[in-house]
């Protein structure tokens, strides 16, 4: 990997206009950076450590500076050792974000790369792109990167996702890999809290996509207000040449205004027939399958999708969107979304007997839970509806009020549970959200460990749907500031039917 030098870096962030002040030699300038860092553990000779994070103190520093460190870039407020080599910065997110594409040498421009933001649909869109291109790319040997809240590809690994957006750091690795490992296209997931934090600083988008927005991550740690939160999504217009819009969204004008930033935009609807990209004659073909068709300037021709839930057509306008973007040929589009899966989005499982339908999905916000629920209702309208979820802990304290109330109105009853507590007490929050299943009219109880309440949801509720929501496939819970290994939804739902069918069996 070509290195740079301390001069360079310094260039970069001049450029920026990020320098408030610093302290180099003229010997240090020309030296060679081998290894940059925010975790002092990490630092070994002729590193460049970056003093960032909440809970940075000045020890690590001291820690650094033992360990061989060339130089430290900090903001004013942690230059707490001013005889050392430092650079003072003005924002230190942006400047780690400027200090991390340079050294690994600006892969996203080696790359096309494909930026998602939204409130619900991310993960699925992302996984459509990815089915899409992949299909087009098959012939070549060659796959799509991916960093998802599922999981992250680079063309080298497949790691599970602690958190949606990386650290910028982390995001330039991921990029320089797949650029090493031969790929030349990477599609990502583009959180409010990436945009917000600039952990996307820097980084050029050759197509971006808006799908929706709704309240979420409202919180004291988070975003403070829906604007706050709303106004971090739109940052995406001002980092990419083309954008895919949906028409359908919440708070449109406003979207629209933003998007004036942008040179070349395609916007999609399943209402609205001026859309550039438009479905119609969306039907449900079976528990699965969703067939529809879609006119653009290019074709009127039908898709087909395998992955269940209705909402999901907006998802995968949003796909053909990049992909029409992208001169991707009509065939491709079509076989990708055929074929498109997403782990722990909309799977569904029955029971032999046809009497319990059972699906596993990520719906974890206001807006995901509507789509939820409205699309279950269309196509499953003779089942009763069972719910199993909980929210997590430390953030986005308004998901218990606003999925409290809609799990309350739509279910025959609500198994409130563990998910990702943190550093809140399991209970407290589900009796929090009970509070407001109770205030819309819904029963609930209360199972703290998630494989008994999920065993419960389905043993004790027969001619049902039952919905498992919020963790997916995901294999680790956070308890404290630990992730400890769990079974994932999917796991514990077919567990539970197995034991299901041979009570069945035996009766």
């Amino acid at each position: 990997m070509k290195t740079f030098r301390v001069k360079d870096y310094i260039e970069v962030l001049e450029k920026d206009n990020l320098i408030e002040s610093l302290n180099i030699s003229d010997d240090l300038l020309n030296k060679e950076v081998k290894n940059i860092t925010h975790n002092s553990r990490e630092v070994k000779d002729n590193t460049l450590y970056i003093c960032k994070g909440i809970k940075y103190k000045s020890i690590y520093l001291e820690e650094a500076i033992e360990k061989g460190a060339m130089l430290y870039v900090c903001e004013a407020s942690n230059l707490t050792e001013p005889d050392y080599p430092y650079i003072v910065v003005k924002d230190i997110r942006a400047a780690l974000a400027l200090i991390s594409i340079l050294y690994y040498n600006n892969p996203a421009e080696k790359l096309r790369v494909v930026g998602i933001t939204g409130t619900k649909g991310k993960s699925t869109t992302a996984y459509y792109v990815k089915s899409i291109l992949d299909n087009y790319l098959k012939d070549k040997n060659k796959d799509t990167a991916i960093v998802s809240s599922i999981d992250v590809y680079d063309g080298k690994t497949t790691k599970e996702a602690l958190i949606t957006s990386p650290e910028s750091i982390d995001l330039q690795r991921i990029m320089a890999n797949a650029v090493e490992a031969g790929l030349n296209d990477l599609v990502m997931e583009v959180s409010s809290q990436a945009l917000k934090l600039k952990r996307v600083y820097g980084v050029t988008y050759d197509v971006g996509v808006f799908l929706n927005i709704s309240p979420d991550h409202i919180s004291s740690i988070e975003h403070l207000d829906y604007d706050d939160y709303f106004y971090s999504k739109l940052k995406l217009f001002k980092q990419v040449k083309n954008l895919v819009l949906n028409l359908d969204t919440d708070r449109l004008d406003e979207v629209l205004e933003k998007a004036k930033e942008v040179d070349n935009i395609i916007t999609f609807s399943t209402k609205n027939k001026a859309a550039d990209i438009y479905a119609y004659d969306i039907k449900k073909i079976d528990y699965i399958t969703t067939s529809f068709k879609v006119r653009t300037g290019k074709f009127d021709k039908e898709f087909v999708l395998t992955m269940p839930g209705l909402f999901n057509v907006e998802n995968a306008l949003a796909a053909i969107g990049v992909a029409y973007i992208l001169d991707i040929p009509y065939e491709n589009m079509y076989e990708g979304l055929k074929i498109a899966r997403t782990s722990g989005r909309m799977e569904v499982h029955i029971t032999r007997d046809k009497k319990i339908i059972g699906i596993v999905d990520y719906a974890h916000n206001k807006l995901s839970f509507e789509k939820l629920y409205e699309s279950v209702k269309n196509e499953y309208p003779d089942k009763k509806i069972i719910t199993v979820f909980g929210c997590p802990g430390g953030k986005a304290e308004i998901r218990r009020h606003d999925l409290g109330l809609l799990s309350g109105l739509n279910s025959e009853i609500t198994y409130l549970t563990a998910e990702d507590p943190g550093p809140e007490d399991v209970t407290k929050i589900c009796e929090e959200i009970a509070g407001y299943v109770k205030e819309s009219g819904g029963a609930y109880k209360i199972i703290e460990d998630r494989e008994t309440a999920i065993k419960r949801a389905i043993l004790d509720n027969i001619d049902a749907v039952i919905l498992i929501t919020g963790k997916g496939n995901e294999t680790r819970q956070k308890y404290g500031t630990e992730y400890l290994p769990c079974k994932t939804d999917t796991e514990c739902l077919l567990e539970a039917f197995q034991e299901y069918e041979k009570e069945a069996v035996s009766n």
